[in-house]
């Protein structure tokens, strides 16, 4: 069993693989295995988390989920806490294992009641887990998640809190909050994007010891997707120079947005562009940023976009419409972003140019927010929000590049790679101009010679790990944000 920490990359896998998985682990092992191995390690979780708890609750579903919970009152039992079990289940219409763990469990002796307990140290979500459909819970669900909710002992969620949706993190309207979650045999999605992250509380994995058994590991099994870890560290040699880190231009701050640019500038600044063009869309208010004089601030139409890697959209306006189709018929890398993005959705000439990009093999990464997703894809910000990695994965493969779908548990996909979902960052990132920040990072990776999805995925995890570590009693804002990177 491990708690799932952000510095190493993790495997994530769909329920349809899951389940692929189990089946294989159920056919070489003997009956019933899996899920004592379930209500084991559920046990010594709660045991190491709440230590001096001694009543705890058990709230049980009607299917496998709820055996697991049962097989772990056991353990507790035999272990001198007292636990009590609610189980919406019945002996003779649970499916075998599930009815096998109630036997074993009364059998030991555990206390099974009509109703939650009135106080209790600790309680166990074992509701539905990955047979959630994102139905309403109802009846004494409803109320047994309410009452878990209200009151203030931890709750551990088996394999993942009750209503959230294991691939893709969407919620029912009444779920668990969760302080801590067990994923049993595998990682799933649904943990750490959309709503995931809020109702997942932290992550811990209980492989069920299958990776023991070449026939029943995971690595038989292409992940759906990749949890990110830590970028390689890049070393800088002594005999480099600023060309060895490339030139970012950045085009975009029209009138009344010039800030924007600044940022995205600023952004590429720090963290190890050689060189760092702007062309404002304002019309020429800006000679020199007194406060970063490193920006080399030019017209337009003066910069040579064939030899630099292209940062376009951040606070462009209409004025950046004209100048998409050169950025796009550039062979240089390219990052869209912000009123590029939009002027490309409403634009499908524009849109031809952008996938034509990758038949000359020119570098792409397309950096929407939800809302600028929906309009790419012709939907809905709740249809993207519900299924954010589809929608990712969607986007890459209708616009031939790779795709930073921003927002909790940004996700990375490309066409021919297995998209990645980013653990880092926070709430403290909903603020203006940070946008603009991640744009000038990723063309600073890019400018240093990474591939689009790898200088996408990269970026975006030091983004977000720069606001994870970012001083409590300090406001975070754009500005900063940019100040902070390193390269």
């Amino acid at each position: 069993m491990q708690k799932i920490d952000f510095a190493s990359r993790h495997a994530l896998y769909s329920v349809q693989a899951t389940r692929t998985i189990e089946q294989a682990a159920q056919d070489a092992l003997p009956a019933h295995t899996l899920m004592q191995r379930a209500g084991l390690a559920v046990a010594q979780l709660a045991l190491a988390l709440a230590p001096h708890a001694r009543r705890i609750w058990i709230a049980c579903g009607p299917g496998n989920n709820g055996g697991d919970g049962l097989e772990a009152a056991l353990h507790l039992q035999r272990w001198g806490k007292q636990p009590v079990v609610t189980w919406l289940g019945s002996a003779n219409q649970a499916p075998p294992d599930a009815a096998a763990s109630y036997q074993r469990a009364l059998n030991a002796g555990v206390s099974l009641a009509q109703t939650p307990p009135n106080d209790f140290d600790f309680c166990i979500d074992a509701l539905l887990g990955i047979g959630s459909q994102l139905r309403e819970p109802t009846g004494r669900m409803a109320d047994w998640i309410a009452q878990m909710n209200a009151g203030p002992a931890p709750v551990l969620a088996v394999d993942l809190p009750t209503g959230l949706h294991a691939d893709t993190g969407a919620l029912t309207q009444l779920s668990v909050r969760a302080t801590h979650s067990l994923s049993l045999l595998t990682l799933k999605p649904g943990l750490f994007t959309a709503q995931g992250r809020d109702a997942a509380g932290s992550v811990w994995l209980a492989d069920l010891d299958i990776t023991q058994d070449p026939s029943t590991s995971q690595a038989a099994m292409e992940p759906t997707a990749w949890l990110a870890g830590a970028p390689p560290t890049a070393l800088r040699l002594h005999a480099s120079h600023k060309g060895s880190y490339g030139d970012v231009a950045v085009i975009g701050g029209a009138a009344g947005m010039s800030g924007a640019a600044l940022l995205a500038a600023s952004s590429a600044l720090h963290a190890g562009a050689g060189r760092v063009f702007v062309g404002l869309l304002d019309g020429g208010s800006l000679s020199v940023d007194v406060s970063q004089p490193e920006l080399m601030l030019r017209p337009v139409a003066e910069l040579d976009l064939s030899t630099m890697t292209v940062v376009c959209g951040c606070g462009g306006g209409d004025a950046v419409r004209t100048q998409i189709p050169k950025v796009l018929s550039t062979p240089a890398p390219v990052v869209i972003d912000a009123d590029a993005i939009n002027a490309i959705a409403g634009d499908r000439a524009l849109q031809t140019l952008l996938r034509a990009r990758s038949q000359r093999g020119a570098g792409t990464v397309l950096t929407p927010h939800p809302l600028e997703a929906a309009r790419l894809l012709g939907s809905h910000v709740a249809h993207i929000q519900a299924d954010r990695l589809g929608a990712c994965v969607q986007l890459a493969e209708r616009f031939a590049c790779t795709v930073v779908l921003k927002g909790s548990g940004s996700v990375i996909a490309a066409p021919g790679q297995t998209p990645v979902i980013n653990p880092t960052g926070n709430a403290r990132l909903a603020t203006a101009g940070t946008g603009d920040v991640l744009a000038g990072l990723i063309g600073a990776r890019l400018a240093a010679g990474l591939d689009a999805f790898d200088a996408a995925w990269q970026a975006v995890y030091q983004h977000g790990l720069a606001a994870d570590q970012w001083p409590q009693a300090l406001p975070l804002t754009a500005g900063q944000l940019a100040r902070s990177l390193y390269y």
